[in-house]
């Protein structure tokens, strides 16, 4: 799922260079909320992990 945000800030980074403002910006709006869903279902699975290791 990184890889998708790192996909649109590539692709923001490029729309920026070449002047499409519009592109740019919801590249980066997408790339910023694929970022901290990814972020989250780590901390999820890292916590639910934790929780299932202490249990056995």
């Amino acid at each position: 799922m990184l890889s998708w945000a790192i996909l649109f800030l590539v692709v923001a980074l490029v729309a920026a260079v070449l002047g499409f403002g519009g592109i740019a910006g919801t590249a980066v709006s997408i790339a910023k909320l694929i970022f901290f869903v990814a972020i989250a279902l780590f901390l999820i699975s890292a916590v639910m992990h934790a929780i299932r290791g202490r249990r056995v």
